[in-house]
């Protein structure tokens, strides 16, 4: 009986069927985990932020709720704020998934394993905003389906946390399906991968559409009633993502060598022209119904854009996002934005940072200012809120680092095979 070795299991053979998971797992971990003294010292700080957060997180939950600077008049923060900008970065990966399978774009095909690996990061870090926003985290248990009590199908937290974690089962089963396919050097079967690619559109749209049904649903927040709410989400969620994954593409020509196509950076850029600019016309579209009719219900909107009763805490924080979304729009806009990638990667970062400030500490806060008590109690986050986000931000691109370096070796390793 002749032996195996590890080259001829992990070469592909159409004549025998090639049980080489586990290798393909092992050598992914030595892949990832393996790079330059730049890669090194960028997981050595993202580590080292993560834990600060972590540290922070465990002196929450032994103090409790009190040492972050949420009470009963604004319960939801930066946890939450975070976690409604992030569904939207999950989302926002579909726009690479849209044209490559729905349009069969062969050149959108080649890098829409991005926006899935952008997906599965940005997911994990919404579960960890949730998390991390439990006064007894020992409880979370009652959040999962089929162990926890939900009151489904009244109950739109319960829908919530459903379509995350399928959301999240569903790109990791097409990312690891199709890398692991690239691994053999085979042509991945539609049939396992196509129907949960076509599912996955619906759910990205889903996802942030719940969300936002979860605000205006409650009808004791004047601030979120309104039908504009989860198309205002889609718009922002396709900035956004696109100019997310538009900055991994810089980054992987610039720092890694990895040679991109122009034609997906160019159709991610023409996609946020047109979201951007529909975005920036239903926030005037807000601003205008509840400027112009007036009424006691107004006073959250004053209170985020021109200060209430001497409280203005939040009036910086919107203008500058107002700033960031209208440069940003103009840069997208402009020829410019094809030819130099110092302004493409101005005007990503731009739009980037103005939808988490909009629909962030924009969006959140103001909901519960004034209260329903008509009292005006400000929040501005803890030391300790901002140390633990930052470390679960720091996790999640590490997630999404390591991801990367992945596919990044399935792809030269595939090129490397074609090539011999």
């Amino acid at each position: 009986m002749s032996s195996t070795t590890d080259h001829e299991l992990l070469t592909p053979d159409a004549d025998r069927p090639v049980r080489s998971y586990p290798k393909f797992i092992w050598w992914g971990l030595g892949e990832s985990t393996n790079g330059s003294p730049l890669f090194y010292l960028w997981m050595f700080i993202l580590t080292a932020v993560a834990l600060v957060g972590a540290n922070a997180w465990a002196v929450q939950v032994a103090d409790g709720m009190i040492v972050t600077n949420m009470t009963d008049h604004v319960s939801w923060g930066l946890y939450i704020a975070n976690f409604t900008f992030m569904v939207g970065v999950a989302a926002g990966g579909v726009m690479m998934v849209i044209p490559a399978y729905l349009y069969r774009d062969k050149k959108m095909q080649d890098v829409v394993i991005v926006g899935e690996i952008l997906a599965i990061a940005a997911i994990v870090m919404c579960l960890l905003f949730v998390v991390v926003d439990l006064g007894r985290p020992e409880r979370f248990w009652h959040l999962i389906p089929g162990i926890g009590r939900f009151n489904w199908p009244m109950s739109m937290l319960t829908w919530d946390v459903i379509v995350l974690n399928v959301y999240l089962l569903l790109n990791l089963h097409i990312c690891g399906y199709l890398l692991y396919m690239r691994f053999l050097g085979r042509k991945p079967n539609k049939t396992w991968y196509l129907p949960f690619v076509l599912i996955s559109i619906f759910w990205a749209i889903s996802i942030h559409t719940v969300t936002a049904f979860l605000y205006c649903g409650l009808g004791g927040r004047p601030f979120w009633n309104t039908a504009l709410l989860a198309p205002r989400f889609l718009a922002s969620a396709f900035v956004a993502g696109p100019a997310l994954i538009l900055i991994i593409f810089i980054v992987l020509r610039n720092l890694v060598g990895r040679n991109i196509d122009e034609a997906p950076s160019h159709l991610l850029i023409k996609i946020v022209r047109v979201t951007i600019l529909i975005n920036l016309l239903m926030v005037i579209s807000e601003v205008f119904t509840e400027f112009y009719t007036g009424g006691a219900h107004t006073d959250s909107a004053r209170y985020l854009f021109l200060g209430l009763h001497g409280h203005n805490a939040l009036v910086p924080w919107i203008w500058t996002a107002v700033a960031f979304n209208v440069v940003a729009a103009v840069l997208f806009l402009s020829p410019w934005v094809f030819k130099r990638t110092s302004v493409l990667t101005i005007a990503c970062v731009l739009a980037f940072i103005g939808a988490w400030i909009e629909k962030g500490m924009g969006l959140i806060v103001p909901g519960f200012v004034p209260s329903t008590l008509h009292e005006i109690v400000e929040y501005t986050p803890s030391l300790t809120e901002w140390k633990v986000s930052a470390g679960i931000w720091a996790f999640g691109l590490m997630i999404l680092t390591v991801l990367l370096k992945l596919a990044i070796a399935v792809f030269r390793r595939q090129s490397e095979e074609s090539l011999q």
